[in-house]
């Protein structure tokens, strides 16, 4: 198999441009239809939107918005064009947000970025994302068949079975966290296991510091990053150049400011994806994520534009081990215990792993209200944390709910 997924790869970018451009308007046609898509674009003439100026004019759909949306008109806010019949798989994300999953092989679009990546025809697959509610264990399973891979669903945790899997089907790749494919080596390692099949990786969804970048290439595993998420699949990833990430085809990918316009080239802003698939349309959809355009084409040989990757939150939402989290989901477990004055999550890296701490403000700091916030972080966030009681008064008055203190980078 070449180098190149297909020949789409390699094509003139003003080709591309002018596909993704033509196409658009059917897809806004296909939009209207819907009730919540009416509401928010308004009076908009879908021969129009052409290009990317014309396509900066309509507003932007803000993903932290889409709970509250979703929640007034349930399950999906109003925007499928034909309802959920003949889409395959619906799924729950922490918010909550609902997705729908779109027809066909490789509906996240993701086979193109796992070829990128490294992943070949006839590989095994230890894909190590969730199958349960969320879609990132889809996302790369359908990918990754489309692209000719065996894979072997084996979802997160588990240490003991997964190295089980990986001594007798000899996965040569792994689909995961950066985190956890750290642990199962650790664990390999410390327990005499051989894990020495697993030489490809592709890592998404926690971050991926360069210190564990080259931990992972000094044992032998060359992993690469994917831009995805629940709401589009994959939207951006890694290439054998290493410099960037390549925008996937059948994505307009927009950088912009505040006011949700484009920022100029090279600036960082806030990235804003709009899709072309017509009985699930995107359109101008802010995902929070901050980042900025490499100008330059990619070494690799890939003429689509490239991003620099994640540069940090351009809001409060932040990605802990693969999970959002988001400040109405910290206000949540400070409502559940009105012994509670403010909360405030802090976010850090333990060793080469997310880490996070509630800071709660109590007059009366008892073990069984630590507990208690113990059980309600797990209960909302989906995800283990540690709970610090403070003095009333001593958190800052900044109007953070949530402190991301992780290096970006």
């Amino acid at each position: 198999m070449s180098e190149f997924y297909d020949a789409r790869d390699t094509r003139d970018p003003a080709a591309r441009e002018g596909d993704l451009f033509a196409r658009l308007p059917g897809v806004i046609e296909a939009a209207l239809r819907a009730p919540g898509w009416q509401k928010h674009l308004g009076h908009v003439d879908p021969a129009g939107v052409t290009g990317r100026a014309a396509l900066a004019r309509l507003p932007v759909l803000r993903k932290s918005d889409l709970p509250r949306l979703q929640k007034e008109s349930p399950p999906f806010g109003g925007f499928l064009p034909d309802g959920t019949h003949g889409l395959p798989h619906l799924f729950t994300s922490p918010g909550p947000i609902y997705e729908p999953e779109g027809a066909g092989a490789d509906p996240w679009r993701a086979a193109r970025g796992l070829h990128a990546i490294g992943l070949r025809p006839g590989d095994v697959v230890l894909n190590t994302f969730s199958y349960h509610l969320t879609p990132g264990g889809f996302i790369m399973d359908s990918g990754a068949r489309a692209l000719g891979c065996s894979v072997i669903p084996a979802g997160p945790g588990n240490t003991e079975a997964q190295l089980d899997l990986i001594e007798t089907l000899r996965p040569v790749a792994y689909a995961g966290t950066p985190d956890f494919l750290k642990i199962l080596l650790d664990a390999a390692a410390e327990k005499g296991r051989d894990a020495s099949s697993i030489t490809k990786a592709v890592v998404s969804g926690a971050a991926f510091p360069k210190s564990l970048q080259a931990e992972l290439a000094s044992r032998g595993v060359v992993a690469r990053q994917a831009y995805a998420t629940a709401d589009i699949g994959f939207i951006a990833y890694e290439t054998p150049a290493g410099e960037g990430m390549v925008v996937n085809e059948d994505v307009i990918l927009e950088i912009v400011g505040p006011d949700g316009l484009p920022v100029a080239p090279g600036e960082v802003g806030e990235i804003v994806v709009t899709t072309l698939e017509p009985r699930h349309p995107v359109i101008r959809l802010a995902l929070g994520d901050l980042t900025a355009a490499l100008l330059a084409p990619s070494p690799c040989g890939r003429t689509a534009s490239r991003i620099k990757g994640w540069m940090g939150r351009a809001d409060q939402t932040t990605k802990v081990k693969g999970m959002f989290v988001r400040p109405e989901q910290v206000a949540e477990i400070a409502r559940r215990h009105p012994e509670v004055g403010k909360a405030r999550l802090v976010v850090r890296r333990a060793g080469e792993s997310d880490a996070m701490t509630l800071n709660a403000e109590a007059a009366q700091a008892t073990p069984a209200l630590k507990q208690a916030l113990e059980e309600s972080v797990r209960a909302v966030l989906k995800l283990r944390g540690e709970v610090a009681l403070v003095a009333p008064g001593s958190l800052p008055d900044d109007g953070k709910v949530i402190a991301d203190e992780r290096p970006v980078g």
